[in-house]
Protein backbone atom coordinates (compact mmCIF):
# COMPACT_ATOMS: atom_id res chain seq x y z
CA UNK A 1 0.00 0.00 0.00
CA UNK A 2 1.24 3.19 -0.35
CA UNK A 3 0.31 5.23 2.01
CA UNK A 4 -2.07 7.92 0.45
CA UNK A 5 -5.66 6.69 1.75
CA UNK A 6 -7.27 7.19 -1.57
CA UNK A 7 -4.67 5.07 -3.32
CA UNK A 8 -5.13 2.75 -0.65
CA UNK A 9 -9.16 2.58 -0.84
CA UNK A 10 -8.80 2.54 -5.15
CA UNK A 11 -6.60 -0.38 -4.20
CA UNK A 12 -9.08 -2.28 -2.25
CA UNK A 13 -11.89 -1.76 -4.23
CA UNK A 14 -10.54 -2.91 -7.22
CA UNK A 15 -11.54 -6.34 -6.34
CA UNK A 16 -15.23 -5.77 -6.20
CA UNK A 17 -17.26 -5.26 -9.14
CA UNK A 18 -18.26 -1.91 -9.62
CA UNK A 19 -15.52 -0.27 -7.54
CA UNK A 20 -14.31 2.03 -9.44
CA UNK A 21 -17.78 3.36 -9.20
CA UNK A 22 -17.82 2.79 -5.32
CA UNK A 23 -15.32 4.75 -5.11
CA UNK A 24 -17.03 7.64 -6.49
CA UNK A 25 -19.68 6.87 -4.43
CA UNK A 26 -17.60 7.72 -1.36
CA UNK A 27 -15.97 10.48 -2.55
CA UNK A 28 -19.30 11.85 -3.19
CA UNK A 29 -20.82 11.24 0.20
CA UNK A 30 -17.60 13.86 1.56
CA UNK A 31 -18.49 16.33 -1.79
CA UNK A 32 -22.15 15.77 -2.21
CA UNK A 33 -22.74 17.61 -5.55
CA UNK A 34 -20.18 14.70 -7.10
CA UNK A 35 -22.96 12.19 -6.87
CA UNK A 36 -25.18 14.19 -9.57
CA UNK A 37 -22.79 13.52 -12.38
CA UNK A 38 -22.85 8.85 -11.70
CA UNK A 39 -19.42 9.55 -12.61
CA UNK A 40 -16.58 6.54 -13.12
CA UNK A 41 -13.04 6.21 -12.01
CA UNK A 42 -11.20 5.21 -15.59
CA UNK A 43 -7.81 6.21 -14.38
CA UNK A 44 -5.96 6.94 -10.75
CA UNK A 45 -2.49 6.97 -10.26
CA UNK A 46 -0.30 9.99 -8.28
CA UNK A 47 -0.85 13.17 -10.43
CA UNK A 48 -2.97 11.78 -12.81
CA UNK A 49 -6.67 11.51 -12.35
CA UNK A 50 -9.79 10.41 -15.15
CA UNK A 51 -13.12 9.99 -14.70
CA UNK A 52 -15.89 9.49 -17.09
CA UNK A 53 -18.85 11.87 -17.19
CA UNK A 54 -22.06 9.83 -18.83
CA UNK A 55 -24.32 11.22 -20.99
CA UNK A 56 -27.64 10.93 -19.37
CA UNK A 57 -30.73 13.50 -19.76
CA UNK A 58 -29.99 14.74 -16.09
CA UNK A 59 -26.63 16.45 -17.30
CA UNK A 60 -28.05 17.58 -20.80
CA UNK A 61 -28.68 21.24 -21.90
CA UNK A 62 -31.73 22.16 -23.96
CA UNK A 63 -29.91 20.93 -27.34
CA UNK A 64 -29.40 17.92 -26.12
CA UNK A 65 -25.39 18.00 -24.92
CA UNK A 66 -23.71 17.68 -21.94
CA UNK A 67 -24.08 20.93 -20.10
CA UNK A 68 -20.89 22.42 -19.59
CA UNK A 69 -21.74 23.10 -15.81
CA UNK A 70 -21.76 19.06 -15.59
CA UNK A 71 -18.66 18.77 -17.49
CA UNK A 72 -16.70 21.64 -15.43
CA UNK A 73 -18.34 19.58 -12.35
CA UNK A 74 -16.57 16.57 -13.87
CA UNK A 75 -13.45 18.33 -14.30
CA UNK A 76 -13.61 19.55 -10.80
CA UNK A 77 -13.67 15.75 -9.73
CA UNK A 78 -11.08 14.45 -11.24
CA UNK A 79 -8.81 16.97 -10.14
CA UNK A 80 -9.70 16.84 -6.56
CA UNK A 81 -9.72 12.94 -6.75
CA UNK A 82 -5.73 13.36 -8.36
CA UNK A 83 -4.78 16.27 -5.77
CA UNK A 84 -6.06 14.07 -2.37
CA UNK A 85 -4.11 11.35 -3.99
CA UNK A 86 -1.15 13.50 -4.87
CA UNK A 87 -0.56 15.58 -2.52
CA UNK A 88 2.56 15.44 0.04
CA UNK A 89 1.93 14.65 3.09
CA UNK A 90 2.63 18.13 4.86
CA UNK A 91 0.19 20.06 2.70
CA UNK A 92 -3.44 20.81 2.43
CA UNK A 93 -4.84 22.59 -0.72
CA UNK A 94 -8.00 24.30 -1.63
CA UNK A 95 -9.70 25.40 -4.93
CA UNK A 96 -9.47 28.87 -5.35
CA UNK A 97 -10.70 29.36 -9.13
CA UNK A 98 -11.74 27.95 -12.14
CA UNK A 99 -11.26 29.38 -15.98
CA UNK A 100 -12.40 27.15 -19.45
CA UNK A 101 -13.19 27.61 -22.53
CA UNK A 102 -15.67 25.71 -24.19
CA UNK A 103 -13.81 24.69 -27.76
CA UNK A 104 -17.02 21.72 -29.27
CA UNK A 105 -20.21 20.73 -28.45
CA UNK A 106 -20.03 17.60 -25.60
CA UNK A 107 -22.49 15.33 -27.59
CA UNK A 108 -21.50 12.10 -25.67
CA UNK A 109 -19.99 10.63 -22.77
CA UNK A 110 -17.36 13.01 -21.57
CA UNK A 111 -13.84 12.22 -19.98
CA UNK A 112 -12.24 14.08 -17.70
CA UNK A 113 -8.44 14.21 -17.05
CA UNK A 114 -6.46 16.26 -14.52
CA UNK A 115 -2.37 16.03 -14.70
CA UNK A 116 0.21 17.89 -13.39
CA UNK A 117 3.90 17.06 -12.62
CA UNK A 118 4.94 15.93 -9.41
CA UNK A 119 7.39 18.92 -8.44
CA UNK A 120 4.26 21.32 -8.57
CA UNK A 121 4.08 20.24 -5.31
CA UNK A 122 4.79 23.65 -4.09
CA UNK A 123 3.23 25.79 -1.71
CA UNK A 124 1.30 29.15 -2.75
CA UNK A 125 -0.80 29.28 -6.33
CA UNK A 126 -0.55 25.94 -8.42
CA UNK A 127 -2.70 26.02 -11.85
CA UNK A 128 -4.20 22.22 -12.64
CA UNK A 129 -4.32 21.38 -16.27
CA UNK A 130 -8.02 20.33 -16.88
CA UNK A 131 -9.06 18.84 -20.07
CA UNK A 132 -12.43 17.30 -21.10
CA UNK A 133 -12.68 14.77 -24.09
CA UNK A 134 -15.99 13.57 -25.65
CA UNK A 135 -16.05 9.69 -27.36
CA UNK A 136 -13.75 10.91 -30.37
CA UNK A 137 -11.24 12.41 -28.21
CA UNK A 138 -12.21 15.98 -29.59
CA UNK A 139 -11.53 18.51 -26.82
CA UNK A 140 -14.71 19.66 -25.81
CA UNK A 141 -13.88 21.94 -22.67
CA UNK A 142 -9.98 22.72 -21.66
CA UNK A 143 -8.71 25.12 -18.49
CA UNK A 144 -7.16 25.81 -15.69
CA UNK A 145 -8.29 25.08 -11.77
CA UNK A 146 -6.28 26.81 -9.16
CA UNK A 147 -5.69 25.67 -6.18
CA UNK A 148 -3.91 27.32 -3.04
CA UNK A 149 -1.63 24.86 -1.13
CA UNK A 150 -0.08 25.74 2.19
CA UNK A 151 1.62 23.94 4.74
CA UNK A 152 -0.34 21.73 7.34
CA UNK A 153 -0.27 23.58 10.69
CA UNK A 154 1.69 21.78 13.08
CA UNK A 155 0.20 19.34 15.63
CA UNK A 156 -0.19 20.91 19.16
CA UNK A 157 0.28 17.77 21.70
Amino acid sequence: MSGNYVLNLQEKLKKWPWGDRLLVAIIAARAPYFRTLKARLLHLEPHHCECLVPKRKAVQNHIGTVHVIAVCNGLELAMGVMAEASIPKHLRWIPKGMSVDYTAKAGSDIRCVAKVAPEDWQPGDMNVPVVAYDKDNTEVVTGTIRLWLSEKPAKTA
